[in-house]
């Protein structure tokens, strides 16, 4: 399948694997994709995220704070807080007895090869299928954008909450074709 990547396409999953390593993950996920895919690149991707939005340190910054939550996104800890339970209070609370970096990530861990979990397996593998829906010959990096967005997953809340929807750049990517 990687044969298919575009240039672009072959370094966002390079850059997946620094931004994974940055931060010490153990694995690769759709926020290290989405990274990867918006910083430094002057893509198709890019050009469909256009007048949104998107920062490679605003995703980083959000992708640290669901981590630090253990995986709740904002939408994950406004439904808690509906129902009663603060998570900005739990993370307060954890803090006080265990220490104040005791939530956060660890520090990257050098060279290490950090291998893909199964959310960016799947991000992977709709990018074919993206690819193939639209009768392309390759996997570019328009192609990983709409992968993203086509599943429920922090990358998609991310996109979602700066007005990216997979509908939007379809259309965005129809009209450009």
């Amino acid at each position: 399948m990687f044969e298919r990547f575009t240039s672009a396409a072959r370094n966002v999953v390079v850059g997946a694997q620094r931004e994974a390593r940055a931060t010490g993950a153990d694995r690769i996920d759709s926020m290290d994709l989405l990274v990867a895919l918006v910083r430094d690149q002057d893509d198709a991707a890019t050009r469909l995220l256009a007048g949104h939005d998107v920062t490679a340190d605003g995703l980083v910054e959000e992708s640290n704070r669901v981590r630090r939550r253990g995986g709740l996104t904002d939408e994950d800890a406004a439904a808690l807080n509906a129902v009663g339970v603060d998570v900005e209070h739990v993370i307060r609370s954890v803090e006080a007895s265990f220490g104040k970096d005791v939530l956060d990530a660890p520090a990257g861990r050098g060279k290490r090869h950090v291998p893909f979990g199964r959310e960016a397996k799947k991000v992977l593998e709709r990018s074919l299928r993206e690819a193939l829906r639209r009768r392309h010959k390759y996997i570019g990096t328009e192609h990983l954008l709409l992968a993203l967005l086509n599943d429920e997953t922090v990358a998609t809340g991310a996109l979602a909450a700066r007005g990216v929807t997979y509908q939007g750049v379809s259309e965005r990517l129809g009209k450009a074709s």
